[in-house]
């Protein structure tokens, strides 16, 4: 399974962030943070994207809610150790601190060079991996997020369509599977 610490600029996203959090609900991935990212992801919710201070925080509040196990701890020790960019060594040293495989981010650039084991994906490299291991369970989660939408209502397809602003190529592929007619079994 793969065992993945989540980069703050991932959770900035709404789309994009509700579905990575539906999939480690359905246990497609186990999901970890650390207490710096999501200081760094509320802080910029409301700097840059102009929630409101009292939403982010109270959004903050439920996904630590949700995810209780997601905490890392007890990653400063190692975080001088890391060689990647100094100002994601937090993050590195967060998902080197509990045998992550991965961490997923938009800014590559900043983990070229990570321990042993330890690699790092953008959010459309990742959605891509977790399709092609279970893209059936994978679209249902998106069936069943775009049906939790209200305002405004989305189809699968428009939210995957929303998804392809950062996963262009997941967003491709889970497109040409969920146009593929359903294969039966041929008559007996």
């Amino acid at each position: 399974m793969l065992i993945a610490v989540l980069d703050a600029d991932v959770l900035f996203p709404m789309i994009l962030r509700d579905t990575l959090l539906r999939l480690a609900a359905a246990r497609m991935f186990r999901l970890h943070w650390s207490e710096r990212i999501l200081e760094e992801m509320q802080r910029n919710l409301v700097k840059v994207y102009g929630m409101p201070a009292a939403k982010a925080e109270a959004l903050r509040a439920t996904m630590e809610a949700a995810f209780q196990d997601a905490m890392v701890e007890g990653w400063e020790l190692s975080e001088m150790a890391m060689l990647n960019d100094p100002k994601d060594r937090h993050v590195a040293a967060a998902a080197a601190t509990i045998g992550a495989n991965v961490i997923v981010t938009s800014n590559l650039r900043h983990f070229r060079a990570l321990p042993n084991g330890l690699r790092a994906c953008s959010p459309d490299q990742f959605l891509s991996e977790v399709l092609r291991e279970a893209p059936g369970a994978l679209l249902t989660v998106l069936d069943r997020q775009a049906a939790s939408y209200r305002r405004p209502e989305l189809t699968v397809r428009e939210l995957i369509t929303q998804l392809a602003k950062v996963a262009p190529r997941f967003a491709d592929r889970a497109l040409a599977l969920i146009d593929q007619p359903p294969s039966f079994p041929p008559p007996c």
